[in-house]
């Protein structure tokens, strides 16, 4: 969980009211904000936040914002507005696409920097690249002297030594490639574009350098000082919405500072979006059903009560037929569906004001129906001559899709992934088992594999709009392995389960045209069996033929899928 340093004086003055100096006090204050006193040692405050989501109050006036909230001094949603454009336009270069294509900006005018200011930042700074920005792989952020720049600003793909300039807190200009090569920051953060042969540069209409991202800023127009007022914030990145939200985050962190916050334009030579505008501030709104609440909290809370607490927890919320009608803060990026604000309901009543209740029934455990039909299923297979394995949930786009020859398919893709190997849930299992047979090229032949494991495919009549369905997937790999091999298998399991599955010819870009069929029961289509293709096996870096056959189980045994 991320421990956020403070100063208890401006954590106060943010607040704009005396806090308890207690630890215990402030700890039990500290509660809406899901936060507990680490340690509280004259004006220096460490709070370590229980909740690793919420990277908007991964500052000093974050967590004062919502305190304020808290304590009735402000109520409901903070009104933030773009007064009028900075003027700034940003330029982007089309060779970034494949580098570093993302960036963002915003200019907050009239703030009061001091040394106060300038720790309270690079706090922030820092834990946003470590972490939401998974150590600047993600995002970067960068702060300048708006003052000093002069726009269009540049967006560019530089050579290793066609710039040169003075680094951040440093005394000797370098060009990039020294810098990856002597500077402390680009031996940590050089790693990020070294396999490149082009690298990102930031540059004002001059060509003076603001930095070089995402390793550092140059020392005089991306060094703040105390005095400063007027500041230009600069987020770049590999995920246009992760670069969003970071400079949201940022720029109202300044703005509850300062007095103005300005826009900034984006002009992309790719992408949807060929001109864009940041900071955007929108709110999202949401419905939200009172009963559902109360059954979700377990209280009996009237909508107008609801909505009053929603006020408390910095949103807007009116009621409406019964309906809480909620405005979503911008910097909330955490907010995904009801559950999320009916957490903040409980957060604002107080969870010590939930009376404790005792389950009044006793329930036995016990094996579900899905469970006992997979078991079966296992069963079945291993009778027929396979061997079960186990694969990650968690894969990535090109093993579902690229490299099983298909040019598009519904994946759930991870917001904040931890590894390139991890970013997207599994939308079927059959690539999962190809992966397998190409690691095990070196083992003996035949290979025949199994795999009864859940896919994530989306479902809008579901609360989180995706749902898990059980699944059976098996291949079979040797010299000589063919569809009429594992058609006899697809016949086995069907006898031994009772049912009849039926084969219809169809298409998939996965296997050879004219070895591939869908699997029909009851004249609904079930699964898919074939032949992998050529390109396919290539793709694994396979020799040997693969077939496979893929199956829902939830209809086989007359559950909905």
């Amino acid at each position: 969980m991320p421990t956020i340093e403070v100063l208890f004086e401006d954590l106060q003055r943010l607040v704009g009211r005396q806090l308890p100096r207690h630890a215990e006090a402030l700890t039990e204050l500290l509660a809406y904000v899901k936060g507990e006193v680490e340690t509280l040692e004259g004006n220096e405050l460490s709070i370590e936040l229980k909740d690793g989501n919420r990277p908007d109050l991964w500052s000093v006036e974050g967590i004062a914002r919502e305190l304020r909230g808290a304590l009735g001094i402000e109520s409901g949603l903070r009104q933030y507005e773009i007064s009028d454009p900075s003027g700034v336009e940003i330029l982007v270069d089309p060779r970034l696409q494949s580098i570093r294509p993302y960036i963002g900006c915003s200019v907050v005018k009239s703030v009061h920097i001091d040394g106060e200011v300038i720790r309270a930042l690079m706090h922030l700074q820092d834990k946003l690249d470590q972490t939401y920005g998974r150590r600047r792989r993600r995002t970067s952020i960068g702060f300048y002297r708006f003052e000093l720049i002069h726009p269009p600003l540049h967006y560019k793909a530089s050579t290793p030594k066609e710039y040169s300039f003075v680094p951040l807190e440093g005394s000797e200009a370098m060009t990039l490639e020294e810098i990856l090569e002597r500077h402390p920051k680009g031996l940590e953060y050089g790693p990020i574009v070294r396999d490149f042969s082009l690298w990102p540069m930031l540059v004002d209409d001059r060509d003076q350098v603001l930095s070089f991202p995402p390793i550092i800023n140059s020392n005089t127009l991306g060094r703040i000082v105390e005095g400063d007022q007027d500041i230009l914030i600069e987020v770049t990145g590999t995920s246009y919405r992760t670069v969003l939200n970071t400079l949201t985050i940022v720029t109202l962190s300044l703005a509850d500072r300062g007095h103005e916050i300005l826009s900034a334009k984006v002009r992309y030579p790719y992408g949807p979006i060929k001109k864009d505008v940041t900071p955007k501030l929108e709110t999202k709104q949401m419905l939200l059903d009172p009963k559902g609440v109360n059954r979700l909290l377990g209280l009996k809370l009237e909508p107008s009560q609801i909505a009053e607490l929603l006020r408390r927890a910095r949103y807007d919320a009116q009621v409406k037929d019964g309906i809480v009608e909620v405005a979503v803060p911008c910097y909330r990026v955490d907010i995904m569906n009801s559950v999320d604000v009916s957490e903040d309901v409980a957060i604002a009543y107080g969870f010590n004001n939930i009376a404790p209740v005792w389950p009044r029934t006793a329930t036995i455990g016990g094996i579900s129906s899905i469970e006992e039909c997979s078991d079966l299923v296992r069963e079945v297979m291993v009778g027929l001559g396979f061997q079960e394995v186990l694969s990650f949930s968690l894969t990535d786009r090109e093993s579902q899709l690229e490299k099983m020859g298909l040019d598009s398919l519904q994946l759930v893709e991870v917001a904040n992934p931890s590894s390139a190997r991890f970013t997207h849930l599994r939308g079927w299992l059959l690539p999962c088992l190809t992966a397998f047979l190409a690691n095990n090229t070196h083992a003996l032949y035949p290979q025949r594999v199994f795999e009864v494991g859940d896919c994530v495919v989306f479902d809008p009549q579901t609360l989180t709009g995706v749902k898990d369905v059980r699944r059976l997937a098996a291949v079979v790999a040797h010299s000589n392995a063919s569809f009429s091999e594992l058609k006899a298998v697809v016949e086995g399991l069907s006898r031994s389960l009772g049912i009849r599955l039926e084969l219809k010819e169809s298409g998939h870009p996965s296997f050879i045209t004219g070895r591939v069929g869908d699997l029909l029961l009851n004249g609904r289509k079930v699964g898919v069996i074939g032949e992998l293709a050529p390109s396919v096996l290539e793709a694994w870096g396979m020799a040997n033929p693969v077939v496979g056959f893929e199956v829902d189980l939830a209809p086989m045994f007359g559950e909905s899928s």
